[in-house]
């Protein structure tokens, strides 16, 4: 029964001594406890992220990793003893282990440009799959990009908001990619979930940003977001101008830096099926944890490293997990 309600109208003298030495006796111990202050365990699943374990504690570092078969296909029911972890080539202990489904604040990042006219409805249609297949609990939002970032629709969880914002965009223009992932992981800060992801949807290439690759990719290191990409790209021979060329091996980059990847898409009617495999993916995901040996608050970039080794029977894996992070300041 709460403190102080109105039905307690006394207590038994003999109750309220063992009450009083009670609770001296607990003040006392506490006061007297010189241990060393001990940061607290792993949060409850849906407030575990590797971006605010990093940035509030250097004592507990998260990383999302995701391992998969030969072909590409997910592999899950691994367990602790089958991963390791380095920063800086120096092995950490694994001190957190776990495998789970959480909710996701997802910025999906649309390229509107005019090469991406003839793709506009299948990739419509793979947005609003991804969307299908997420945790209830998930929240979205939209940027579209040609000759300048914008955003179309804030934060929402309704799927049909983010519905109607596509009806109303059409392709035209350059291509301003950097910007778009700018402004994506701009309009992340104000996610309500702790697990954070981008998706972005493109045919390749940058030709009209304000921001350079070098600003996105350090934005990228310091914010803590898993970002996947589907690449809508043209044959190879069919690729003309430099950032047609370029824009695969530019988008892995940005995706692997964070732990995420790039899939690419042979065939508009791909699109929908790749959407839903990436969702499935984020939802498949270990959660490593170490308590660094370097416990110096430096402010310097940490490079990680996660190997795996497969159990008896499996063809080697492959994981995936993001390639560091920046250690506390003070």
């Amino acid at each position: 029964m709460p403190h102080g309600s109105p039905r307690i109208r006394f207590l038994l003298a003999d109750v309220a001594v063992c009450l009083i030495l009670a609770l001296a006796l607990a003040l006392s111990t506490r006061a007297q406890d010189t241990s060393p202050i001990l940061s607290p365990p792993p949060p409850p699943e849906s407030d575990i992220d590797s971006a605010h374990a990093i940035r509030r504690d250097v004592s507990l570092v998260l990383i999302p990793a995701t391992v998969t078969d030969p072909y590409g296909r997910l592999v899950t029911g691994l367990d602790q003893s089958n991963f390791r972890i380095f920063e800086d080539g120096i092995e950490q202990e694994i001190v957190h282990f776990a495998s789970m489904d959480v909710p996701i604040s997802v910025g999906m990042v649309f390229d509107m440009s005019g090469s991406m006219t003839d793709k506009l409805d299948k990739s419509k249609m793979a947005v609003v799959e991804f969307m299908k297949t997420s945790n209830p609990k998930d929240e979205f939002f939209l940027v579209d990009f040609n000759d300048h970032a914008q955003l179309i629709s804030p934060f929402t969880d309704r799927i049909e908001d983010m519905q109607s914002s596509m009806l109303l965009t059409a392709a035209h223009g350059l291509t301003a990619l950097f910007d778009g992932i700018y402004l994506g992981l701009s309009e992340m800060r104000n996610a309500r979930n702790s697990r954070k992801a981008l998706l972005i949807i493109s045919d390749g290439g940058d030709n009209h940003s304000r921001y350079s690759e070098s600003d996105v990719q350090k934005f990228v290191r310091e914010s803590d977001v898993q970002i996947y990409a589907l690449g809508i790209y043209d044959p190879v021979e069919a690729r003309d101008s430099p950032e047609e060329q370029e824009g695969p091996a530019l988008l892995d980059e940005i995706t692997r830096m964070t732990g995420g990847r790039t899939f690419q898409v042979e065939t508009l009617s791909q699109l929908p099926d790749t959407a839903s495999k990436i969702s499935m993916e984020l939802r498949n995901q270990y959660v490593l944890g170490y308590r660094p040996t370097n416990l110096k608050h430096d402010g310097k970039y940490r490079k990680v490293k996660v190997k795996i080794s497969a159990p008896r029977g499996l063809p080697p894996l492959h994981v995936d997990a993001k390639y560091g992070y920046y250690a506390p300041a003070q």
